[in-house]
């Protein structure tokens, strides 16, 4: 079924097993070192399980991702100035920077548009486990967070499929593993060079 998915090499697709374990930390450090480089698209998705439904945190929620209208909505992000995660991405030098707000049994249809819109030039940096269940991206790096042994659900499907698994905490060790990050100029495809 892997043979199946389709590669999106120029993506650094990043999990985590439970909320602020710092995703958007490792990836506006990854924007940081490529943005001068390359034109860089960060994209966080929040995947829904039903239209109308809990939220995806937990309780009733605020109804900003159940309230979708249709399968799934893509939203750019145009401010700096807010703490949200997709301000923070912007923030840190990335081009443009979308929210993708997606029924679970239609993430592959969100994922080919978001990609419809983009020039194929970019570098991705994407924050989600799901789409690891859709996609093979270029590298996919799982935050463990090592201050809980419950893991989201949508982790415990893909850990395995991790190139890489970072434990959270790694503040101080941010800067040595993004230092291992390449991007491959021929073919654009973004790796983790662990032997570095």
């Amino acid at each position: 079924m892997e043979n199946q998915l389709n590669k999106i090499n120029q993506m650094f697709l990043i999990g985590s097993t439970g909320r602020n374990s710092g995703k958007t930390t490792l990836a506006t450090a990854v924007i940081k070192k490529f943005k001068e480089e390359f034109s860089i698209i960060a994209l966080k998705i929040t995947t829904i399980e039903h239209k109308d439904g809990k939220c995806p945190r937990g309780g009733d929620g605020c109804g900003v991702c159940t309230n979708i209208q249709g399968n799934f909505e893509l939203i750019e992000e145009v401010s700096t100035s807010s703490n949200k995660d997709t301000s923070l991405l912007l923030k840190a030098g990335a081009e443009k920077v979308y929210w993708l707000k997606c029924l679970q049994s239609h993430l592959d249809e969100g994922i080919e548009y978001f990609m419809s819109v983009l020039a194929k030039n970019s570098l991705i940096i994407c924050e989600s486990n799901s789409l690891r269940n859709v996609i093979v991206p270029g590298s996919f790096v799982m935050i463990k967070n090592v201050g809980s042994n419950i893991a989201k659900k949508s982790a415990s499907a893909v850990i395995g499929k991790a190139d890489f698994i970072l434990e959270s905490g790694f503040s101080n060790s941010i800067d040595d593993f993004v230092s291992k990050v390449v991007v491959d100029k021929e073919d654009m495809s973004i790796k983790i060079n662990i032997d570095v």
